[in-house]
């Protein structure tokens, strides 16, 4: 009795002592030595890769996570309308809201998981809005990139320049994996152009110039497509408008 309760505060010390140690060492030192490691040598990256106003130094965002750019809420108005004055970013359809604890305003992550053939009659969605007069058929996927496209067209045509439905990239008719994508394509912001120097009293070579400027090449040459990060490019719109 005695040599087997001896050999069980033996395993119990062992066990405490490995508990200790564990603790200290995964959940103080690692920690602690990564987070140091990391504001050392990416300190930018480590704090959320923070944007900051150059006129006011204040940060408004991130570079990893995308943001609308809406006119206030007006009365009987359910879905606020694009501010466009600013380049847009991708549709954020499919994002829920924050039901369940409502004292924090949290960003939700999520797509609509909707099917690509939803909506679609033998293959292919129907041309017209009209023929979605349901509300059921309203939620289709056809029926979303179809009204989004229209809105493209008429936000972004302006008088000497009209977008065609060909015009329009995919990435802005729909949401991205994450409804959170901070890119869009040089080709949408290149669309955009137009209605960005007309809204701003700026000259479209100008703003032709800032595009191009904040355009991001593949990574190392060869991953991923050429993209403009938005937040970025809204705020050098807003330095370069501040000038005029």
């Amino acid at each position: 009795m005695n040599n087997s309760a001896v050999n069980t505060g033996r395993l119990l010390g062992a066990g405490l002592r490995a508990l200790l140690v564990l603790t200290l060492v995964c959940g103080v030192l690692y920690p602690l030595a990564v987070t140091g490691v990391a504001q050392a040598l990416f300190p930018a990256k480590a704090n959320g890769s923070e944007l900051k106003d150059p006129a006011t130094g204040e940060v408004v965002g991130s570079e990893l996570i995308g943001q609308s750019y809406n006119l206030p809420l007006k009365n009987a108005e359910d879905t606020p309308r694009a501010d466009l004055r600013w380049f847009q970013p991708r549709p954020a359809n499919g994002l829920g809201a924050n039901s369940v604890n409502t004292q924090y305003e949290l960003i939700l992550s999520g797509a609509t998981n909707l099917s690509g053939d939803s909506g679609a009659v033998d293959g292919k969605c129907p041309a017209r809005l009209s023929a979605y007069p349901t509300e059921e058929e309203r939620a289709t996927l056809c029926y979303k990139v179809l009204s989004a496209r229209q809105a493209v067209i008429e936000d972004n045509s302006v008088n000497g320049y009209t977008v065609e439905p060909s015009d329009v990239p995919a990435e802005a008719v729909t949401s991205s994996g994450s409804g959170l994508d901070p890119h869009i394509s040089p080709a949408y912001a290149e669309l955009q152009t137009h209605r960005v120097a007309a809204r701003n009293h700026l000259d479209v070579a100008a703003v032709d110039r800032l595009v191009a400027e904040h355009t991001d090449g593949r990574t190392l040459g060869f991953l991923g497509e050429p993209r403009v990060n938005v937040l970025k490019l809204n705020l050098a719109l807003k330095s370069l408008a501040a000038k005029e």
